[in-house]
């Protein structure tokens, strides 16, 4: 059993921490405040962040030890959260990993490996990476460029699109078992963007996918395409990022469209919301979201909880997404489910 599983299994059985089946995932990229405020978070807020966690009964775990447990049927500590850093900036080595290690808070990193194997600026040295992966730091797939996957080159197939993916994906892993000894097969897909074909690619190489849309995970969760809180600029504060930590998951399952990917500025989408595998959750009580603006629901069975959402507001950026949230029967928790649109003819 791996060291980060059997801490778990040891804290749960200790009763030191109540059980759960479900769990949140954060997202940072820049621990700065020299870099762009759309992927950065300054040291001040981001050691606010971590005294939070800290000092208010949340269970900061190992990604893998969350993956493995919700896969499996297992336990996880109640209030489990899972820290994840993308791209591999200069300043999580300099300024997070230090913070870190004085909270002993495990945590997770997702490289491109291009970027470092060319020594840019701004970005983490293989040696200083080493180090962190010595400490223990999970160190994960970011592919080798940080492509815009859904893109494909002039002419190119689909056969030949996916298959260049899957070459990139594969060199990128190997590197870093080459560099760090390690390989979790866990790609963050760059940008957050992906669809039903991307996927299927990572099952077939026997990966989980994480993304960029939020929301916490569970057993039901798709595992191809876990949610995450990205937590940057004005995301950042705490006020609204306390509120995401303590976040449970809908048992919900997406039944049209199958794919993120749609050229409308408006799109329509179809959820199935069934009984709460964790806590409760009253449907009635159910709001969902664009834009910061209300989505109209159109229940189509409200008994097996089918609802479209037809927003009435445009979107014209690259990615956009609908939220969805209801609160928890018995607890000041709120159930949290986000769905992902992309546009990949707006430029980024």
């Amino acid at each position: 059993m791996p060291l980060r599983m059997l801490g778990l299994s040891l804290l749960l059985m200790a009763g030191q921490v109540g059980a759960s089946s479900s769990g949140v995932v954060l997202v940072y990229h820049h621990v700065a405040t020299d870099t762009p405020a759309s992927t950065s978070i300054s040291p001040a807020d981001f050691r606010s962040h971590l005294e939070y966690l800290r000092d208010n009964g949340f269970n900061v775990i190992g990604l893998d030890a969350m993956v493995e447990a919700l896969q499996s049927g297992g336990e996880l500590p109640d209030r489990a959260v899972a820290i994840t850093f993308d791209d591999g900036y200069s300043s999580i080595y300099e300024t997070a990993f230090p913070m870190l290690r004085s909270f002993d808070f495990p945590f997770t990193l997702f490289l491109s490996t291009g970027p470092i194997d060319r020594r840019l600026r701004n970005y983490m040295s293989w040696d200083q990476i080493g180090e962190m992966a010595s400490a223990g730091v999970l160190i994960a797939n970011h592919m080798v460029e940080h492509p815009h996957m859904l893109e494909r080159m002039e002419g190119e197939s689909e056969a030949s699109w996916i298959e260049r993916l899957r070459a990139e994906l594969l060199q990128a892993e190997q590197t870093i078992l080459e560099r760090t000894g390690q390989s979790h097969r866990y790609l963050a897909y760059p940008y957050g963007e992906f669809d039903p074909a991307i996927k299927d690619m990572l099952r077939e190489a026997d990966f989980i996918g994480f993304a960029q849309n939020s929301g916490a995970i569970g057993p039901s969760s798709d595992f191809l395409a876990l949610p995450r809180y990205p937590l940057a600029g004005s995301f950042a504060d705490l006020e609204s990022a306390s509120l995401k930590f303590a976040t449970l998951p809908f048992n919900v399952q997406l039944l049209e469209p199958e794919s993120p990917v749609t050229d409308a500025p408006t799109p329509a989408v179809t959820l199935q919301f069934s009984p709460a595998e964790v806590g409760a959750y009253d449907l009635t009580s159910l709001g969902c979201f664009a834009g910061g603006q209300p989505i109209p629901l159109v229940w189509l069975d409200r008994d097996t909880g089918i609802v479209r959402l037809e927003p009435e507001t445009s979107f014209s950026g690259r990615r956009w997404r609908y939220i969805c949230t209801a609160p928890d029967i018995g607890s000041r928790r709120f159930h949290w489910h986000s769905v992902q649109w992309i546009n990949p003819t707006i430029p980024e």
